[in-house]
């Protein structure tokens, strides 16, 4: 008999961008939006992203704790304390992890400052591992209603909540006809003209607010609508949410950055016409 000595190829996780850990190795994450407190939260999903990432820097750009819900009830069960716990394991572990509030979670904004691996502060100057530097927002700074006609705002989350309430009970009927998953506050969201000129606008204007700090890009949140898209000079990030989209921003070590959605396999993704969304941009 002969045996074959050619030895097989060895198993190599650097090619596939795992560690010895099996987890997906990127340079910095983007999450924003995950409001815990609801029950609209996707914090399962979030687990989930962060099982399967590895990071050297994570961003919580704003709204991880829905404060604004919290005063209309109390709603905190076990996937959301283990959410907090395991961005704070991450940190332990030597994730540096920069919280930026937004304005759910705005109290916190009152603490700003260095907790050991945790910062928390107003806006922050990222650079990428291609020397590009983003300037990194929640958003509401730029949100017209938010600042001009704050009641309206708070009016408007009221309404979203109540839409995103009805959701499961519109799913079960679906469901006893056999038809899949289908969001209605996802589908008021994109069909409203009004919505889809707001974030038209809002992106327009969160780009013109970046330019006075020179950046080659900005990056923010708030309006739960993911993208990646050039503007002029300057490139528009947003990190989505975890409410429906659950979707988030890494950067591979190359300076690359991408949009990982971690949808539950039975949801589309909603897409607004006006934002259109590109997978990764070098």
């Amino acid at each position: 008999m002969v045996m074959n000595s050619v030895a097989p190829p060895r198993f190599d996780f650097e090619s596939l961008n795992l560690g010895n850990n099996g987890l997906k190795r990127v340079r910095t994450a983007w999450i924003s939006d995950v409001h815990l407190g609801t029950r609209a939260s996707g914090a399962a999903r979030l687990l989930d992203f962060l099982r399967e990432y590895d990071f050297k820097t994570l961003y919580i750009v704003g709204d991880l704790i829905d404060i604004w819900q919290m005063r209309r009830g109390r709603y905190w069960p076990q996937q959301h304390n283990d959410v907090i716990q395991k961005i704070l394991r991450k940190s332990r572990k030597g994730a540096r992890v920069i919280y930026i509030p937004g304005n759910h979670d705005e109290m916190i904004s009152s603490f700003h400052g260095v907790y050991g691996a945790i910062t928390i502060q107003k806006h922050a100057i990222h650079r990428t591992a291609d020397g590009r530097r983003i300037l990194v927002i929640h958003g509401h700074e730029l949100d017209t209603v938010m600042q001009n006609v704050k009641w309206l705002a708070f009016l408007g989350d009221a309404g979203y909540q109540f839409l995103l309430s009805l959701n499961p009970f519109i799913n079960f009927v679906r469901r006893r006809f056999g038809l899949g998953y289908w969001s209605l506050s996802a589908y008021v969201k994109q069909r409203v003209k009004d919505a889809v000129s707001f974030i038209g606008k809002f992106e327009a204007a969160v780009v013109k607010y970046a330019e006075r700090y020179r950046v080659d890009a900005v990056l923010c949140g708030h309006i739960h609508s993911v993208s990646i898209r050039e503007c002029s000079n300057i490139t528009y990030y947003n990190c989505g949410d975890w409410v429906e989209t659950c979707s988030a921003l890494v950067e591979h070590f190359d300076g690359r950055i991408e949009i990982v959605r971690k949808l539950d396999p039975r949801i589309s993704a909603p897409v607004m016409a006006s934002t259109p969304l590109v997978d990764a941009i070098a």
